[in-house]
């Protein structure tokens, strides 16, 4: 077997392990922050649990920790009562950011993770199966209910060689990137091996398979080496050490084979990860602002790369600079050697431990300012700013722009040694509460919710006909962030009815009102699209929200695999075009309807779609297992549990 078959087998609850069957899944770990977490913990409540059945399941605080208004702190103090009452470990805000911290402190390799964040594969670089989930998935995992995917179809990335000074593991993913694209890979798994394997520490390790979410790909995984198991010995868990490798005669997809040692420095440029350059090709072009962090490229290894880069020298005045490291434990260790001070004296601006400008929730750029930034997205308007153009790049070519107020080559630098890292990391868990309670919990407990604390809507059950409105056309490439706005609206999260308002707002404004006035006219709403519609985040709000105003169906090229996951829990139907060219058949306000669309989606998928102002009709599939054909019909998957249960 192949490592991602051996990690499924050993988790395997039902299904057949054949690429494109659906298989279930036992979930050893779970984690949420809080952009998405609140949502989560609120559908967990529904389920009427007395605690988390998972062997750890971690509440991160670390997105909207920027405090303007009360929507955020009372957010915050919902989620440390329910992680006190139902048994999950909290982690405060300031401890740093999810990925990094699970990394760290809680990973181990052979177990499965889901997350209700799109980078929980950072995981993989450990030798797990660290997936990516909504929220609502989680809430079923943490109730003890398996996770629902699709058998996936395996990709080894053969590495051979070494990586050459200035040249780092972004750079890698952004090779790999070039080489498939940020879409049409949907039911795929990257899994690493090869001899340069050898070369990569744990957190380059990370690196590769955070940002290898921008694939479109179900996850990515390394193999748990001798690698791995210093790290744990450096993390004080050498306990949670078993080596993890594919078997010699293992089958694959197919095998991309990758020299490390030709690697060039490359940027992921404006306005998607998968349009990737040569630095080399960029080298010149002024800059106005330069941010390295991320749960990508903060870790000790990034942020001691960017220390010594940095050290003696001072931030080109026409640009600003800022790093947020990934934990405390970064800032800790960096101070012990004495070189955090390297980065102030830089003129650095120190940000806090967590993701913060990734999500536009600071740090904006200014009117069509050059924003180089070591994050994993530069979709359009995610920084903050729209006219900005970001880039993605290394922390060594975020450095040598920093310095040089240009792109510039980071391989021409004065060579530096490999970064070492301690036999022992100073451990300090302090900011980790609960953690003598995991999974027992505090019954007494009383939940905090302030008045931005909302409830979860129900969905309605799917009609047998529908009468509908195109309430938005849109092209390729939608991200969640087109349709659920991040930044400063993620304040709303926890509030639908408030959040729903912002429900394609960067794409068009009026979307909420008309499909407000269509529900209550009884007409329903549908999103028409092009290919990958849903890239991004894991957002499941890019879901719920649309299904509170009344959308009954998505029809796509294409669509991703989490945001179509969520389509499905939340009771709308992901339908792609039978004949792509259809496409053009739809525009923006046409009255549709669609007969047959409950007996469709029960059946095999096929449903008629009348056009009235042409007076044509096309056939557009839903390709579903009969457990997701239950759930739409229902209305989503928690309609379905109440009609079950009553609760």
């Amino acid at each position: 077997m192949n490592l991602t078959y051996k990690l499924i087998s050993s988790h395997l609850v039902s299904g057949t392990l054949e690429p494109g069957a659906e298989i279930a899944l036992k979930i050893d770990q779970t984690l949420t922050q809080d952009a998405t977490g609140t949502m989560a913990y609120l559908q967990f409540e529904r389920m009427g649990c007395d605690r988390a059945k998972t062997e750890l399941s971690v509440s991160y605080v670390d997105h909207n920790t920027v405090q303007v208004g009360f929507e955020n702190a009372d957010d915050h103090a919902y989620l440390q009562s329910v992680a006190r009452k139902y048994g999950i470990v909290f982690s405060r805000p300031g401890n740093g950011i999810c990925h990094q911290l699970h990394l760290e402190r809680f990973g181990k390799p052979g177990k499965t993770l889901i997350g209700s964040d799109s980078h929980t594969p950072t995981g993989g670089g450990l030798g797990m199966l660290a997936m990516g989930a909504g929220g609502l998935d989680v809430a079923v995992a943490m109730a003890g209910g398996p996770y629902y995917i699709t058998a996936p179809r395996v990709v080894r990335v053969w590495l051979v060689g070494a990586l050459r000074p200035g040249v780092s593991a972004k750079d890698v993913i952004l090779a790999v990137l070039a080489r498939y694209g940020s879409s049409g890979n949907v039911g795929r798994v990257m899994e690493y091996a090869g001899p340069g394997v050898a070369s990569l520490d744990v957190p380059s390790r990370a690196t590769i398979t955070n940002m290898g979410t921008e694939l479109g790909v179900t996850t990515s995984v390394f193999p748990s080496d001798e690698e791995t198991r210093r790290f744990l010995k450096a993390q004080g868990r050498e306990s949670d050490w078993t080596p993890l490798a594919a078997d010699e005669d293992a089958e694959y997809e197919e095998t991309f084979e990758l020299d490390l040692s030709k690697v060039e420095p490359m940027a992921a440029c404006p306005h998607n990860p998968g349009n990737v350059a040569t630095i080399a090709s960029l080298v010149g072009k002024k800059v106005n602002q330069v941010l390295v962090g991320s749960c990508t490229n903060s870790s000790y290894r990034d942020l001691k790369t960017v220390a010594l880069l940095l050290k003696g020298k001072r931030i080109h005045p026409d640009v600003s600079f800022g790093v947020a490291p990934g934990s405390r434990q970064v800032v800790l260790e960096l101070m012990r050697e004495g070189l955090f001070q390297n980065l102030v004296e830089a003129g650095a601006r120190i940000l806090e431990n967590a993701c913060g400008f990734c999500i536009g929730n600071h740090q904006s750029p200014g009117t069509d300012a050059v924003s180089l930034r070591t994050s994993n997205r530069n979709f359009e308007g995610r920084s903050g700013t729209k006219s900005a153009k970001v880039y993605l790049v290394s922390p060594e070519s975020a450095v040598a722009a920093a310095l040089s107020g240009v792109v510039s080559d980071p391989t021409t630098a004065a060579p530096m040694a490999p970064v070492r890292f301690p036999d022992r990391f100073g451990i300090d868990d302090s900011m980790f509460l609960y953690r003598e309670t995991a999974g027992v919990g505090d019954p007494a407990a009383e939940i905090v919710r302030g008045p931005n604390i909302g409830e979860v809507p129900d969905g309605a059950p799917l009609p047998a006909a529908l009468d509908a409105q195109v309430a938005i056309k849109v092209g390729d490439k939608i991200t969640t962030d087109h349709i659920m706005p991040a930044g400063a609206r993620l304040k709303f999260r926890s509030n639908v009815p408030v959040y729903a308002k912002y429900v394609f707002e960067p794409v068009d404004p009026t979307f909420h009102d008309r499909c407000l006035a269509n529900k209550a006219a009884g007409v329903g709403n549908v999103i028409v699209a092009g290919e990958s519609y849903g890239q991004g985040s894991s957002r499941e709000h890019a879901a719920l929200c649309p299904m509170y105003l009344g959308v009954r169906a998505v029809i796509a090229k294409s669509i991703e695999r989490i945001h179509a996951a969520n389509l499905v829990n939340f009771g709308i139907v992901p339908f792609t075009f039978e004949n792509p060219g259809d496409f053009d058949e739809l525009a923006a306000g046409d009255a549709i309807s669609m007969p047959d669309i409950a007996s469709a989606t029960a059946g095999d998928g096929v449903a008629e779609v009348r056009i009235a102002r042409t007076g044509r009709s096309i056939k557009v599939r839903a390709t579903l297992s009969n457990r997701q054909k239950a759930i739409i019909i229902a209305g989503g998957l928690m309609a379905q549990r109440k009609a079950a249960t009553g609760a």
